[in-house]
């Protein structure tokens, strides 16, 4: 004969935890209150900088030629691509049939300029001696110290034209800077206006950034960053000085930055990041690790009297462990947070139809 086991069932509407001692039941509520309050966040609003980020190099406002006033010959080429020079350093000498004949016609002008107003300082000087004796009118010495100041600027101007030519022969840097490409060799002969070769100034260095999407249109000048060279070093301060106006063929637009500081210490050709601070803004934002991607597009979990529904955002700026998020949020939103992802994928098992 088979022994009957006593088999007994809790009365209808009694739970387990009913047969627990009170205090068993008050540890297990409290623990679960603990892990819904870690496992969700309240949204809150909160004031963030509007931000533009953007891949900026470092190039030349403008390039400086330097040409030659006339024609003549390269006779001595004192510099090479990339030598830093000074204001005023000599960068080349220029010689030649040309310039040496220019140099003899003037300097002869010079010498004959020069005896002409001596001619007529003696003349007046002559006329000054014999006014008292009645020898001379006073209209004419008139007359000879405007002969006198004839001779005097014919002199200075004889002068500077000399000064001028000499000048032509010694080619020097008219600003502080680097020397970008050389266009003639020694002995070549040059053509008057001709480029012999290109200066880039050091102070007239900028930052180029280009701009996409929606942030081409919240670009202005005056809009204060803050440019982070990819070498690594300190960020420079930064102000956008022009917005080009016109798009490139990329859909990009490019902005002209310039530094706070009269001396950034960038170079030509350098890159990295610049971050512009744009308006101030009013968004709710979540811990970053809420944030769900899922076939393009994000997602939070919104603990609401139903349980966790999944709703559409758009993520914004990102500060720290936060973001902010543009749409999809109201404040006060319970967001769930830990283990996100894996409860808003827990029922892919149910809906994933394998390959045949």
């Amino acid at each position: 004969m088979r022994a009957k086991r006593n088999l007994w069932r809790l009365p209808a509407g009694v739970g387990a935890t009913a047969l627990l001692p009170p205090l068993v039941v008050g540890l297990l509520f409290t623990a679960s209150l603990a892990r819904a309050d870690t496992n969700t966040v309240t949204v809150q609003k909160e004031t963030v900088t509007n931000q533009f980020e953007a891949y900026a190099q470092v190039e030349p406002i403008a390039a400086l030629p330097i040409r030659v006033a006339e024609a003549g010959q390269i006779i001595k080429l004192s510099i090479v691509p990339g030598t830093a020079v000074q204001a005023g350093q000599k960068l080349a000498e220029l010689g030649g049939p040309e310039i040496q004949a220019l140099l003899d016609q003037d300097e002869a002008a010079v010498a004959s300029a020069r005896t002409n107003l001596l001619s007529a300082q003696k003349t007046l000087a002559i006329q000054q001696q014999q006014l008292p004796a009645h020898l001379v009118t006073r209209q004419t010495i008139l007359q000879t110290e405007g002969v006198v100041a004839q001779a005097q600027s014919g002199s200075d101007t004889a002068r500077a034209q000399l000064q001028a030519v000499r000048q032509t022969i010694t080619l020097t840097a008219p600003a502080a800077g680097t020397v970008l490409a050389i266009n003639v060799a020694e002995g070549q002969r040059v053509s008057a206006g001709e480029t012999i070769l290109t200066l880039q100034p050091a102070d007239k260095l900028w930052l180029k950034a280009s701009y996409y999407g929606a942030d081409v249109a919240a670009i202005q000048a005056g809009m204060d960053g803050q440019f982070s060279p990819a070498s690594g070093g300190e960020p420079i301060s930064v102000k956008v000085a022009t917005v080009f106006g016109s798009l490139a063929p990329d859909g990009g637009e490019f902005a002209g930055l310039l530094a706070d500081a009269p001396s950034p210490g960038w170079f030509n050709g350098e890159s990295g990041k610049v971050m512009l601070n744009g308006g101030l803004r009013s968004l709710v934002a979540v811990p970053t690790r809420a944030l769900i991607l899922d076939r393009g597009r994000w997602w939070v979990l919104v603990h609401t009297d139903q349980g966790n529904r999944s709703r559409p955002v758009t993520p914004g700026p990102a500060r720290g462990w936060e973001t902010f998020v543009e749409s999809g949020l109201k404040p006060g939103d319970q967001v769930v947070v830990e283990n996100a992802f894996l409860e808003f994928h827990q029922n892919i098992a149910h809906t994933y139809t394998p390959p045949d």
